[in-house]
């Protein structure tokens, strides 16, 4: 894991804010020890969870979004290490392992254009290269009977997440998305309208359920292709759900929920599917940040989640004032999934 940059008892002492009569995650999270080997320790360490940042936004410019998602994983772990630890949720229990090494691509792509043909190439021959590093830390997390919870980056890191979860796991794994696309887009190279795609036609992906599609932003050859393989891939859409009130919140996470339980699966939630959230593609009509938690809280209630993946906030693209609150967002969304999952 050679690209993997690790977060140490240091860097955690920095973001963590100190207050007498009061204990914070930061003072209770558990870092790699220096000289310790990481695989041996993930294995034998306590901790259930497994934090690990992405902070890219390579598939998102390759797929003429705006970029800013590299930003997540900052502002989230100042936010989690200031979470309280306490009896509804023990900062112990989540291991922080530290962020990929993306700073040689990043650098690369600062003067791409995703309008022109041979950049778009390169572009997408750089979020390949992510996929490999993010399957691989995946693939060992996972093996060592670890549940990662991953921040930041685009979209298009679902792909890594579901092939390293596959191969450790040994089989192809299921996946429910929280989101207002399905990245279920054409294979015309790796970007993050099409991780989902990529891995069902590789064989990592079994059955796939989209929650909550925009009408206005699926194209019609993505819903004929839905279509085509609606025996593995299911989903419903926003607009049925709380405009038009043909469908309830509640039954239809019972629905999605008998459609991918039967196998492990991921829960992958894509920001930009509540309102005025900054993203790469913010909107202003979606569930509400109450209705995000609940659907986190219910999917992390089963022993078959084998991972959260909390994507696309992008921060930087926030008013100044309150860049903080994307992190806040991340954070809670983290505490739910553990409190819901620990004794699953």
């Amino acid at each position: 894991m050679e690209k993997l940059i690790p977060f140490t008892i240091n860097d955690l002492a920095k973001v963590t804010n100190y207050r007498c009569g009061e204990i914070k995650f930061g003072e209770k999270m558990m870092t790699v020890p220096k000289d310790a080997d990481i695989i041996s320790f993930l294995k034998s360490c306590e901790s259930k969870y497994v934090l690990f940042g992405i902070p890219e936004d390579i598939g998102v410019r390759a797929n003429f979004g705006r970029p800013g998602a590299a930003s997540a994983w900052e502002s989230a772990i100042k936010s989690i290490a200031n979470i309280q630890h306490n009896r509804f949720c023990k900062g112990s229990q989540l291991l922080v392992l530290g962020h990929l090494d993306v700073v040689e691509e990043m650098a690369a792509v600062e003067n791409l254009d995703f309008n022109d043909n041979n950049d778009r190439k390169k572009l997408s021959q750089l979020v390949e290269q992510i996929d490999k590093e993010v399957s691989h830390i995946i693939f060992n997390i996972v093996k060592a009977g670890k549940t990662p919870i991953i921040i930041g980056g685009g979209h298009n890191n679902s792909y890594g997440n579901i092939k390293g979860t596959a191969l450790a796991k040994g089989k192809p794994i299921n996946a429910i998305n929280f989101d207002a696309h399905s990245d279920f887009r054409i294979l015309e190279g790796r970007h993050s309208g099409n991780g989902f795609s990529y891995a069902y036609e590789e064989g990592f992906l079994k059955k796939y359920f989209i929650f909550g599609l925009h009408e206005n932003y699926t194209s019609k050859s993505v819903l004929d292709t839905l279509k085509k393989i609606d025996d593995r891939v299911q989903f419903n859409t926003y607009d049925e759900i709380n405009i038009r009130k043909q469908k309830n919140f509640e039954q239809e996470m019972v629905q999605a929920f008998e459609f991918i339980k039967d196998d492990f699966y991921g829960i992958e939630i894509d920001l930009d599917a509540i309102p005025n959230i900054a993203s790469s593609a913010m909107t202003m009509s979606g569930f509400s940040v109450e209705e995000l938690r609940q659907f986190v809280y219910y999917f992390s209630q089963n022993q078959n989640v084998s991972y959260i993946h909390i994507c696309e906030g992008a921060p930087d693209l926030s008013e100044d004032k309150n860049n903080h609150l994307i992190g806040k967002l991340i954070g809670y969304l983290v505490t739910d999934f553990m409190k819901a999952n620990l004794h699953s």
